[in-house]
């Protein structure tokens, strides 16, 4: 299964709580307070949402956090790296070298084809678009796997 980390998740709830007033700074226990997080975990991921640069922080009476720039340039990928490094599918799809199988891999080409597909569609989506109302797609099929069936039994007449 394919899932963001809890922080890279709080990270992006923190970021969408700062749009609405981009210029306004704010200290961590207001933002926690905002979004129903815990202080300690709000204050651990603007520290690192400010070492990757998408967030600054102003001392003084007034101090507090703030957007570094506008909601429009922060993608999901700025969001993520930040919080949990490189975006990979697979390990050989951000390090190579990690893999002893990588030099004879059938599938890595296509596992990092994948990974770039994914860091491009993650690049589209921007902070100000994660505050607007989704739009309603239909509800998607469900995906069924179907397991290969056994051969039915045969049965024998003994006569």
């Amino acid at each position: 299964m394919l899932r963001l980390s809890k922080m890279a998740d709080y990270g992006t709830v923190v970021l969408t709580g700062m749009v609405r007033e981009p210029e306004r700074s704010r200290s961590a226990s207001e933002i926690a307070a905002a979004i129903h997080v815990p202080v300690p975990t709000v204050s651990k991921i603007l520290k690192m949402l400010a070492r990757a640069g998408l967030v600054s922080s102003v001392r003084g009476a007034h101090g507090g956090y703030l957007l570094s720039r506008a909601p429009q340039a922060i993608s999901l990928v700025d969001i993520i790296d930040a919080m949990d490094g490189p975006i990979g599918m697979t390990e050989c799809s951000v390090t190579p070298g990690l893999c002893a199988q990588e030099g004879g891999c059938a599938v890595r080409a296509n596992w990092q084809r994948v990974n770039r597909i994914v860091i491009d569609a993650l690049r589209e989506i921007t902070l100000d678009q994660m505050v607007q109302p989704a739009r309603q797609a239909p509800p998607a099929a469900p995906v069924h796997l179907q397991r290969r069936q056994q051969p039915a039994a045969v049965a024998l007449d003994k006569a």
